[in-house]
């Protein structure tokens, strides 16, 4: 009953553990989206041109198979 118990604990501590690393990722994502679009309304013809040129540029990659 011992093993089943350690194994219990660390199950939970992993469990634990997973959720805040999630956590963590959500809150980095949403920073890097309020960057991105802060970026785009500062910048709208920058952004415009980058978008343009990786679809161009997805387009040749893509288009050549």
């Amino acid at each position: 009953m011992k093993t089943n118990d350690k194994l219990a604990h660390a199950s939970s501590q992993a469990a634990d553990l997973f959720s805040e690393k999630t956590g963590q990722l959500k809150n980095a994502e949403q920073h890097l989206v309020d960057n991105c679009r802060g970026y785009v309304h500062d910048n709208p013809l920058i952004s415009l041109g980058i978008a343009v040129g990786l679809g161009f540029l997805f387009s040749r990659l893509l288009g050549n198979r």
